[in-house]
C-alpha cells in the first residue's frame, strides 16, 4: 500500500461529513433559487393580470366611444399578425 493512501475511520468519517455538509449546502442554495424564481413568476403573473385588466378597460372604453376606429384597428392588427404568421 502506498503511503498516504490509507484513511482511518476518523478520516473517512470526516470526509463523509464534509461531503454531506456540501451536499446540504448545495441543496439549500438550489431551494433558495427555486423559491426566488417561483416568487418572481407569481409577481410577473400578478402584473400581467393588472395589465390585462387595464387593457380590457381601455378596450371597453374605446369600443364604447369610437366603435369604428376600434374595429379598424382590430382589422389592421389582425392583418399584420396574419402577414407575420405566414412568413
Amino acid at each position: 500500500m502506498a503511503q498516504g493512501s490509507y484513511r482511518g475511520p476518523d478520516q473517512t468519517s470526516d470526509l463523509k461529513q464534509k461531503a454531506t455538509d456540501q451536499f446540504n449546502k448545495a441543496a439549500d442554495q438550489a431551494e433558495q433559487v427555486a423559491n426566488r424564481v417561483a416568487e418572481q413568476g407569481r409577481e410577473a403573473g400578478e402584473r400581467m393580470q393588472e395589465v390585462a385588466g387595464n387593457f380590457k378597460g381601455a378596450l371597453d372604453k374605446s369600443i364604447k366611444d369610437q366603435p369604428m376606429a376600434t374595429l379598424a384597428t382590430a382589422a389592421i392588427v389582425g392583418f399584420v399578425l396574419g402577414a407575420i404568421w405566414k412568413t
